[in-house]
């Protein structure tokens, strides 16, 4: 039999690639498209909407490690320290698979030092606040550091494993909030290191979902992809989650924490455990709440750390969003997952009008969104803070809220930590 020509040879790569051209991304951002393109192949996995809680591979293990050595080398941290020494030796940060996470802080693109410089500042700003403001319940950054200072080494360390632990479980849930949100490309080593992250082409996803899965039959002899990626006009024009019957307001000024998480649980349970339950869960004390500690709270009491809904729950540094970004993660969640977001402003009356004071850190139960056209669009969300319980001369502030989109992402930009959980 003659080989055939390197003529012969060209031709037909040509032609393999010209039929091809149609499966090919293309760049551009049509009316709000997420990038990169979910067409995107990566040989034959294909990434999935999300991923729930993996396992800790050698690597990330050891990334633990090194992170839990640099706060054994520290010791002892006295209390009485500067804000910004308190940082730097309190706040450190983990690469894990590419992805940092900082200590307390969450997954972020700020370096270490950005984000030990944000905390100090944040901390010295508390220190030179006036007396008398109001708060409500999130863990402010110089009560952060102090409480992680009282602590010995090792009851410190032992809360830092934890966290890093699970932290490290959940990188895959980053890699592709990011590749769907921010438009960053998933390495090979990624997929293949964490399953979580796989699409599941055996079954169709049981919500709502931008997944495109071919049928069983299909998987054997073609290489599975996913449908092009959601734009704006792909969601409906308002979608909630949650009960608005299965709400609650506070009992205690520092309680927005256990509350918001009464209202996150109460959704997923169908039954309503109570304030104090949860904030045992949460290790809530006068001081508030720590946001790290509502994500992991959702991710081991409720479902919606579930594949088929939000996957493991993150604490997302959104610093660097646009608006634009900030709605597409809002739909994401309510339309694609099904899951509530753990919303973490600061309450200024310039975003929050129903205020009669401005007041501190805060949490809410993000649960809906309405796109009106013309009109600013709304997000919706379950409010635990009710100034006239604490105060009978203030007005009352109702539990369930459809307030400016815009300014939720303000107040949520403008809190210290630019973090949420998603």
């Amino acid at each position: 039999m003659s080989r055939p020509r390197p003529r012969t040879i060209a031709i037909g790569a040509l032609a393999v690639l010209l039929a091809a051209s149609p499966f090919i991304p293309h760049g551009g951002d049509d009316n709000g498209a997420m990038r990169p393109s979910g067409d995107q192949r990566y040989g034959a996995l294909v990434p999935a909407d999300t991923a729930p809680l993996g396992k800790v591979t050698p690597e990330l293990q050891a990334e633990i490690d090194r992170v839990l050595a640099q706060g054994e080398a520290a010791g002892r941290v006295p209390v009485t320290q500067s804000p910004d020494t308190l940082a730097a030796r309190l706040i450190r940060c983990a690469d894990f698979d590419g992805q940092r996470y900082c200590l307390h802080t969450g997954w972020t693109e700020s370096t270490q030092s950005e984000v030990q410089a944000r905390m100090a500042t944040a901390a010295r700003a508390v220190a030179a606040r006036p007396s008398g403001r109001t708060t409500t319940g999130d863990l402010d950054e110089l009560a952060t550091l102090r409480q992680l200072a009282r602590m010995s080494p090792t009851a410190r360390a032992a809360e830092e494993r934890e966290e890093l632990t699970q932290a490290a479980r959940s990188v895959a849930k980053v890699w592709l909030l990011r590749h769907d949100i921010e438009g960053v490309d998933i390495p090979q080593s990624v997929l293949d290191e964490h399953p979580e992250a796989l699409a599941d082409t055996s079954s169709a996803r049981t919500t709502s979902s931008s997944s495109s899965t071919p049928s069983p039959s299909a998987t054997a002899t073609a290489t599975p992809t996913k449908s092009r990626p959601k734009r704006f006009k792909d969601y409906p024009q308002r979608d909630t989650v949650l009960n608005p019957k299965q709400v609650a307001e506070q009992q205690r000024t520092y309680w927005c924490g256990p509350t918001t998480m009464q209202m996150i649980t109460w959704g997923w349970k169908h039954k309503d455990l109570g304030q104090a339950h949860w904030a045992d869960k949460l290790h809530t004390t006068s001081q508030g709440t720590g946001i790290s500690d509502m994500v992991r709270v959702i991710n081991d009491n409720t479902g919606w750390d579930r594949k088929d809904h939000a996957g493991a729950y993150i604490v997302l540094d959104i610093s660097d969003y646009g608006f634009k970004k900030w709605e597409k993660l809002l739909m994401r969640h309510v339309t694609d997952y099904r899951a509530p977001v753990v919303l973490h402003p600061i309450l200024l009356k310039k975003y929050y009008p129903y205020l009669d004071d401005d007041a501190s850190g805060h949490f809410q139960a993000g649960r809906g969104y309405d796109r009106r056209g013309d009109k600013s669009n709304l997000i919706g969300y379950f409010e635990p803070w009710n100034q006239q319980r604490f105060d009978p001369s203030e007005p009352y502030i109702a539990r369930v809220q459809w307030r400016s989109a815009y300014k939720s992402y303000r107040a949520n930009e403008a809190h210290f930590q630019h973090n949420i959980g998603v």
